[in-house]
């Protein structure tokens, strides 16, 4: 062998090498006059190797560098075919490894969390040093902007819940309990759990990628030089604004889905809007409001929290501002799902 044995020029040597004849007998590979010789080189050296063999040849290594024989001995067990348990224990270690790695990243989470409110409370206590402007802005951003598609979903889940529950209602002539129906549904369960989800995949992501590309642009660390922490001019308007636009957003979202109930109670099964509007506070208590509300709040400090927290951990390249996007919408989601359920199962408990 002599040469370069790199990538760049394997076809030239795999040309040359198909001129021969392998045939059994006695080999001995020198490689001392190699040059060069990279993973790929020494992937085709292998190769044909094995044609030797194969030919009933026997190979003896003669004068081999070091570095070479390395690499042999590396693409060799690259290519070995993995034994069926050394699979299953490197599924194992799989589950292992992402055991942990969550284990770190709710710790990080928590940790960020208790930085976060060290950073806040003090500067609540200082109400008009707080960046109002700013807060105001987020406001619009994150509620204003979002009345429409929030209208638009709660009022179309208002006409699928009047329309798939009273249409059994009907056939046993309790057409009237429509009413209770999309008000218990729409008031303490979906206006609130819709809103957060449209949220968490409209505003949580923005804050996400907004944060992570700051990070990469090294306009966070440009922050704390100047003395200012990212948390007060980052987090604290987003966190305040979100806690103020969810509520109302969910406000809104009940006034849309009852109106969306009343219209196919109307249009199909008798209940003008009148007898609708006139039911729902003769037969429904004010908690049923007031449930709903108490979740939204909730629901924004999660979103808000895990999007600036994604963000925060962006870090090498553009890519990770799309995989912290992707991972502050699941993780959102998931958590305001789990607390939702948690919420439920308090508020029976609690008879409300």
């Amino acid at each position: 062998m002599r040469g370069s044995w790199r990538a760049e020029r394997l076809g030239e040597i795999e040309n040359r090498l198909r001129r021969h004849r392998w045939q059994g007998g006695r080999w001995i590979l020198h490689s001392t006059e190699v040059q060069a010789l990279d993973t790929t080189g020494a992937a085709l050296l292998r190769h044909l190797l094995e044609q030797v063999r194969r030919c009933g040849g026997e190979i003896q290594l003669g004068n081999v560098p070091a570095a070479h024989a390395g690499l042999l001995q590396l693409v060799e067990r690259l290519d070995r075919p993995t034994p069926p348990l050394q699979r299953r224990l490197r599924a194992l270690q799989r589950l292992g490894q992402r055991t942990v790695q969550g284990i770190a990243n709710s710790w990080s989470f928590l940790d960020f969390i208790g930085r976060f409110t060290l950073d806040m409370l003090p500067r609540l206590m200082r109400p008009w040093r707080l960046r109002w402007r700013q807060i105001a802005k987020e406001v619009e951003r994150a509620g204003a902007t979002a009345l429409p598609i929030v209208g638009l979903l709660s009022f179309l889940m208002g006409i699928v819940i009047a329309y798939q529950g009273g249409i059994p209602l009907d056939e046993y002539g309790a057409n009237i309990f429509i009413v209770e129906l999309v008000a218990i549904t729409m008031l303490r369960e979906m206006s609130p759990l819709l809103t957060a989800i449209v949220v968490a995949g409209r505003t949580g992501s923005a804050y996400a990628a907004q944060l992570g590309t700051m990070k990469i642009t090294e306009e966070i660390d440009a922050l704390r030089t100047m003395g200012i922490t990212p948390f007060e001019m980052l987090v604290l308007p987003k966190f305040l604004a979100l806690l103020v636009a969810l509520p109302l957003l969910t406000v809104f979202a009940d006034i849309l889905g009852l109106l969306g109930g009343a219209l196919v109670a109307d249009a199909m099964f008798g209940i003008g809007p009148a007898i609708f509007l006139e039911r729902i506070p003769q037969e429904l208590s004010p908690s049923n409001f007031w449930v709903g509300i108490a979740k939204a709040p909730v629901f924004a400090m999660l979103i808000t929290l895990i999007g600036c927290y994604q963000g925060f951990q962006v870090g090498g390249s553009a890519e990770a501002v799309g995989r912290a996007t992707t991972t502050s919408v699941v993780q959102s989601i998931f958590l305001v799902i789990t607390a939702d359920a948690l919420f439920s199962i308090a508020f029976n408990l609690a008879g409300l």
